[in-house]
């Protein structure tokens, strides 16, 4: 860098640079002189202090740089002189957001943050994780996502598209980052219930990644948020103006394969074995494929597929308490069969064979799906895609979700269709009838795709329902008495899962460590939980319970021989706990 910096001086003494009136004196870098349509290189040498340090937002503390650092590292007179505390900061940024009425701008507040001081960000979202969490992730984030292009100022994560083939290494060699763990990665093809959004889908692993850190304890500077852009088909944002992707129809077969393949094997070369690929809002059939064909190769793991079962079969595990019997005593019925409608299916059936010991094959037969054409029966099995075959069981065909209902008479309704109000009061009163408890899940995401709201749920079922929804639903009155309901959040899962496969250094996923995390998450909900009818604890003590899940996982790995970090840490729970991320300020030299 010496020998740079010298040919620079050098070049800089050969031509006399007498111009003053833009940049001082002597003009090193060249910019002066140059004319505006000529190149500039624009340099920066510098350790943080200063002014760069403030703009940092690694190591930026704002008004909490202490005297001592003020001198040490050039920060007099770049701040005004009050010195706070990190405690009074959160309560300022608290304040502020909660003069936002609308939840965007609640939202792009916290970006502005998370952009210019990193520590503070996540202490503010930790202490108050109950209040920011849908504000950072959904039902929020949607809006965001929607919108992106025009809230957008300054880029979060890695873009790559269409455009970086062959260059794949390269791209991701740009990113500043060396020692990353986690990649989130889209290509926003089917963002929540909100369908494709192409380029714009970013918004989502910025705010997975954001959860790992503040609710799994991974280190910011370990997680990366990518979203490849194959064009997208949705003519709105084409002819949007502000629209930040390509503009052109998706790719799709090789092109698409080609280009996955790519990123693949450049995440491998550039991070190694253990770096953790999480898959998010995919399209069905990419999701699928993608995951069947890197899961033998990549330690890899699809969120809406995986950690929504996770999150749903620890919920109903918990819910048993509330009604009783095990899971092979009851029925199950969907409404949707995509990622998560089949992702949940298949764990519920493979836990249901573990606790019985009778074979998956058998044990998929109480589990039933509906898809937009009516229930998915074996007369249907030819058209189907691959996989919905297993869930086609004899049986006459039913078009209507209600009919469905009365017909296989389920304990259990769970929502994963997308499709907002589609858990009529017929359909809600048919599973009320039917049963004294009936479980219903509503789990499309955001709340304005629900299937149902908490209000309809308890008011239909006079309050019998055990209602959990997948964006959260504020506390319902019926009759004199408050109703809490549950959010079957991913939230629960991922971080925690994450974090156990990082710590552990595993290798692959596999579906026992999805069974260990599930059962974790059921084992901390409290008696006070269950006596408000809850079937999730509640967000407070997140970092505690991922720590747990995190636990299990890494103990399931250690088991299976797919952990690599040896030997084996004896208390594991504590191990977890010691590897999580701080965001309390350091003390600078």
């Amino acid at each position: 860098m010496e020998s740079t910096l010298q040919e620079v001086k050098d070049e800089s003494s050969v031509v006399e640079l007498k111009s003053t009136v833009h940049g001082g004196v002597q003009d090193v870098y060249g910019e002066d002189t140059a004319t505006e349509d000529q190149f500039v290189t624009p340099w920066s040498v510098s350790v943080a202090s200063g002014y760069t340090l403030i703009r940092d937002p690694h190591h930026n503390k704002g008004l909490a740089f202490t005297e001592k650092e003020r001198d040490a590292h050039y920060l007099r007179g770049l701040l005004p002189p009050v010195v706070i505390s990190q405690e009074l900061q959160v309560k300022k940024m608290i304040n502020c957001i909660r003069q936002y009425l609308v939840p965007l701008q609640k939202y792009i507040a916290m970006m502005d943050l998370q952009g210019r001081n990193e520590k503070l960000f996540y202490k503010l979202l930790i202490d108050h994780v109950e209040e920011l969490l849908p504000v950072v992730y959904t039902p929020t984030v949607g809006e965001a996502c929607q919108k992106y292009g025009s809230i957008f100022t300054h880029p979060h994560g890695l873009f790559i598209s269409l455009k970086d083939k062959g260059k794949i290494l390269e791209v991701l060699r740009n990113w500043p980052e060396k020692n990353i763990q986690v990649i989130v990665v889209t290509d926003g093809e089917r963002i929540l219930g909100l369908g494709d959004l192409g380029c714009h889908g970013m918004g989502i692993p910025v705010g997975k990644l954001a959860l790992y850190t503040a609710l799994g304890g991974v280190r910011p500077s370990a997680c990366l948020p990518v979203t490849i852009d194959v064009g997208t088909n949705n003519q709105k944002l084409l002819d949007d103006e502000f629209y930040i992707g390509l503009r052109q129809k998706r790719a799709t077969g090789q092109e698409y394969a080609e280009l996955l393949q790519e990123f693949m094997t450049a995440v491998k070369q550039n991070y190694g074995e253990k770096i953790l690929v999480q898959f998010e809002d995919f399209a069905n059939h990419n999701a699928f494929d993608l995951l069947s064909k890197y899961g033998t190769t990549h330690l890899v793991f699809n969120d809406d597929i995986q950690g929504t079962a996770s999150v749903v079969l620890a919920g109903l595990v918990a819910a048993l308490k509330l009604v009783g019997g095990s899971l092979a005593d009851h029925r199950f019925l969907f409404l949707g069969a995509g990622e998560a409608g089949t992702g949940i299916a298949e764990l519920i059936a493979l836990e249901v064979s573990k606790q019985t010991n009778i074979p998956v094959e058998e044990t998929r037969k109480n589990i039933w799906l509906v898809d937009s054409k009516g229930l998915i029966v074996s007369s249907r099995k030819e058209s189907l895609q691959h996989f919905k075959k297993p869930w086609a069981h004899e049986h006459e065909p039913v078009k209507e979700l209600v009919d469905a209902v009365n017909a296989i008479k389920p304990t259990v309704l769970i929502g994963t269709s997308g499709a907002g109000r589609t858990f009529t009061k017929e359909v809600v009163e048919s599973m009320a009838s039917l049963n004294e408890r009936p479980i219903i899940l509503a789990l499309s995401n955001p709340t304005s795709q629900s299937e149902c709201t908490a209000e309809e749920a308890y008011t239909w079922t006079q309050g019998r329902a055990i209602y959990c929804s997948g964006s959260p639903f504020p506390p319902v009155e019926y009759e004199g008495k408050v109703y809490t309901p549950g959010q079957a959040n991913n939230a629960y899962i991922f971080p925690g899962f994450g974090l156990g496969l990082i710590m552990s250094g595993t290798i692959r996923v596999h579906d026992d460590m999805l069974l260990a995390a599930s059962e974790a998450l059921a084992s901390q909900v409290s008696q006070e939980d269950y006596d408000k009818g809850l079937i999730y604890p509640p967000f407070t003590n997140i970092r505690k319970i991922s720590a747990h899940i995190a636990a299990k996982v890494a103990a399931k790995s250690y088991e299976l021989g797919l952990a690599t970090r040896l030997p084996e840490p004896k208390d594991l729970e504590k191990y977890a706990e010691s590897c999580m991320y701080s965001p309390s300020y350091r003390s600078f030299r």
